[in-house]
């Protein structure tokens, strides 16, 4: 028996020590929301000629990376999503202009003859002008009206050749030819042929004539239009498969001209459905928040903690500083991003690893307290009581945190963008939670109640005694069952309440589940909230909902416009607007969602729901009953609804970043149901003809000092989540901190009575204990042997 904790104890030092080495050794990849840069999300279109699948958009990736590398960015990332879509990161990228005259450029490349340089038809005095339809119709079979470069008309022929037949293309100087820059174009074999004819055929035209021009266009747009060298002879054209565009160039009109030619052609339409812009500051000022709640909560836990739980408690403490360790060098070792809700997860899931040791802990008092006073000073009785307790835990703590991974796992799913990154930051502090718990503090506390100082003064251990409240609990607890319809009134006069809030007052949804554009803007100057919507509303933007605030409580003011979709350059006004009247203006962040991908996310954010609730009922309906299943996911209904009609009342936005709020609400709330279920199945194994009401109280009873040591714990990291972690993060805490108390009420005064009432018209008879057949007559009574908490309910000692 020695053999398993001397094991226990290679494994403890091997995982720590492999996580320090990890966490010293490797960098964590930071999301864009926490660096700062520019993400596009761009969707694949089909068409008469082609068809969107993952090999086209795989070919229109390789255009685009080669695209994104020519302009230098560091470590831009570029990834295929699905069939159809493609994710652009570009760190460091601040103006989403400078990224969209690239990579949203998406028509094809077309190299064409020049046929002219004739202007549209002007319309004689008082004729009316010809529409642009009725021009192109003068043009002859594959001609179109164009503009070059200078903004001269221009009129081209059919396309010759596409930007598949370009190899490489690079702005360059050389001083032996005066310094001047120039662009260089290699072509591939058939772009060579082609290129050789379209430049012999362009000979053939005197100097100076439009015709001896070739237009390079890009999305309709002439991007260069150079006239063949005069060396050049007619039927010949140019040999070799490279060429050179001369012109007056500055260093970075070369550059720029040779990426979108070196881009070459996509093979398929892409439409910008998605894009988001986050500055450099923001990211900072969220990690530091974080590190400051995470720092204070992990402090004000651990006090708690060790002030509660003496010795043992102080243990776990340190366990939990691995927990930390072993979750951040998980995440670098994964190479996971680590996005402003992951990371808001991240230093919620230390609140979450605690439950595991208070469960331990608890059920190491109960069993500490049944052996008798003689024997307490005994050399097994505080191990056994700690061993006990982690055997008896087991089950609560398996079914707690596999319905959390369940969350977390449809976030991954079903979500997108950063709140997919809660959803992996969640899963590895659970799982690391659980290696804390199960491994690194069953090491340390068994260890510790082993020694003669703890044994001999098990009071100094924190697992001797049951403390004011159990003991009270036990001899004068309230029978809150036997106001099981109010308890369950007042559940549906808070459901109404909620429904009334989103009816009267509806759902701020966020441009993420919209559609549009949201800007947030930092000044240096006060702006009130009138003169920003004065300020906008000047620069044509009437119907756009402009909002103020000052989080730092000096003059900087953050202002926030949500309108429809709009171009760069319309918001460009709209921040030169904004600049009129709050000085220095800095962008925070700007995220853009087409109408089509608003609808998807909003459409997605319902279902995650659904399935997460519908996926934790049937798991509960097959670890206990299915009354208790449908219990616990009426319960996690009320939760989320109760969240959501508060942030009806008070305003608040319904985002992605909510959405991650709301399923972690229902992690906490069928986590205590969880708790309290556990033992209500454990105690009828041993009361199998006791009414289930009194087994329910007494269940509840018994798990109070769990519930509110556990959630006193998360309490302190979400405050200090809510109180440090700024606008970016503060309705995200609060969102959990309102479900948290929600949850823990609901456990009790929602779940319970709901399953005392389906359990009365559906009865479950267990079988009393190593007895299959029903038995006649008043229950025996049960030994404490056999029942190893009816001295909770009796009151002895």
């Amino acid at each position: 028996m020695r053999a398993v904790p001397v094991v226990r104890a290679i494994v403890a030092i091997a995982v720590v020590a492999t996580s320090l080495f990890v966490a010293l050794t490797m960098s964590p990849r930071l999301g864009l929301d926490l660096r700062g840069g520019t993400q596009i999300v761009l969707e694949g279109k089909s068409t008469d000629t082609v068809q969107v699948n993952a090999e086209a958009t795989d070919r229109a990736l390789s255009v685009l990376r080669n695209r994104i590398d020519a302009l230098g960015v560091t470590d831009p990332t570029v990834t295929r999503s699905g069939e159809n879509r493609i994710i652009i990161e570009l760190p460091g990228v601040q103006d989403p202009r400078e990224a969209a005259e690239v990579v949203g450029r998406t028509a094809q490349l077309t190299f064409h003859p020049v046929v002219s340089t004739d202007p549209a038809p002007v319309a004689a005095e008082g004729e009316e002008a010809e529409g642009e339809e009725a021009t192109q119709e003068k043009l002859e079979e594959g001609q179109q009206r164009l503009v070059d470069e200078d903004g001269q008309p221009l009129v081209v022929g059919p396309s010759v050749m596409t930007g598949e037949g370009v190899g490489d293309a690079a702005g360059v100087t050389d001083p032996t030819r005066g310094g001047g820059w120039f662009v260089t174009i290699d072509f591939k074999a058939a772009g060579g042929d082609a290129w050789r004819q379209l430049t012999a055929d362009a000979a053939c035209a005197l100097p100076g004539d439009p015709q001896r021009r070739i237009a390079i266009v890009l999305d309709d747009e002439v991007i260069s239009s150079p006239q063949v060298d005069p060396s050049i002879t007619c039927d010949v054209g140019m040999t070799g498969n490279s060429t050179e565009i001369t012109g007056q160039f500055s260093a970075e009109q070369a550059q720029d001209l040779a990426v979108l030619i070196k881009g070459g052609a996509l093979p398929i339409p892409v439409e910008v459905i998605e894009q988001r812009t986050v500055g450099p500051t923001l990211g900072a000022d969220a990690i530091d928040a974080s590190i400051k709640a995470a720092v204070i909560g992990l402090i004000l836990t651990g006090l708690f903690i060790t002030l509660v739980y003496r010795v043992v408690g102080f243990l776990a403490t340190l366990a939990l500083a691995c927990y930390a360790l072993i979750s951040y060098a998980f995440l670098v070792f994964l190479g996971a991003t680590l996005t402003l809700p992951g990371l808001a997860g991240f230093v919620l899931a230390i609140g979450m690893a605690i439950d595991a040791n208070v469960l331990v802990f608890e059920r190491a008092r109960e069993e500490f307290g049944a052996v008798p006073k003689e024997k307490r000073q005994g050399r097994g009785a505080l191990p056994g009581a700690l061993k006990t307790g982690f055997d008896k835990a087991w089950t609560a703590i398996i079914d707690t945190n596999v319905t959390t991974l369940l969350a977390a796992a449809l976030l991954f799913f079903l979500a997108t963008g950063p709140v997919r990154g809660f959803g992996v930051t969640l899963s590895i502090g659970v799982i690391a939670s659980m290696v804390s718990a199960l491994i690194v503090a069953r090491v340390l506390t068994e260890w510790a109640v082993r020694r003669t100082l703890l044994r001999k003064r098990p009071g100094i251990s924190g697992l001797a005694g049951n403390g004011r409240l159990r003991r009270w609990l036990e001899t004068s607890g309230p029978d809150l069952m036997r106001r099981g319809g109010l308890w369950m009134a007042i559940s549906c006069a808070i459901v109404v309440l909620s429904v009334t809030g989103i009816l009267v007052r509806g759902l701020n949804l966020g441009v993420e589940f919209t559609g549009g554009r949201l800007l947030t803007f930092s000044t240096s100057q006060a702006v009130t909230a009138d003169q920003a919507r004065e300020a906008v509303s000047g620069a044509g933007f009437p119907r756009a909902v402009v909002q103020t605030s000052s989080p730092t409580g000096g003059a900087a003011e953050t202002i926030s416009v949500r309108t429809e979709e709009l171009t760069n350059e319309e918001a460009l006004e709209i921040e030169q607007a904004l600049e009129r009247v709050g000085g220095d203006v800095s962008k925070e962040t700007d995220e853009l969602i087409g109408p089509s991908l608003g609808d998807e996310l909003r459409t997605k954010a319902i279902l995650a729901l659904g399935a997460a609730i519908l996926a934790q009922m049937l798991y509960l309906a097959v670890r206990f009953r299915w009354t208790f299943g449908i219990s616990a996911a009426l319960t996690m209904f009320h939760d989320v609804l109760a969240v959501v009609g508060i942030f009806a009342w008070l305003g608040k936005p319904i985002d992605g970043v909510f959405l991650a709020a709301a399923l972690t609400v229902v992690g906490l709330s069928v986590n205590d149901t969880v708790v309290v279920f556990d033992r209500v199945r454990e105690m009828r194994r041993a009361r199998p003809r006791e009414n289930f009401a009194k087994v329910m109280n007494s269940a509840i009873l018994q798990t109070v000092p769990r519930t509110i040591n556990t959630g006193l714990g998360s309490i302190f990291i979400l405050a200090a989540l809510t109180l440090l972690g700024g606008d970016s993060l503060t309705d995200f805490a609060l969102a959990l901190l309102i479900g948290l108390v929600i949850a823990t009420l609901s456990s009790v005064f929602t779940a319970s009575p709901l399953a005392i009432v389906l359990e009365r018209f559906w009865p479950d008879r267990p079988a009393a204990p190593d007895d299959d057949t029903p038995q006649k007559g008043p229950r025996p009574v049960t030994h404490a042997s056999v029942d190893p908490y009816a001295h909770i309910s009796t009151g002895r000692d």
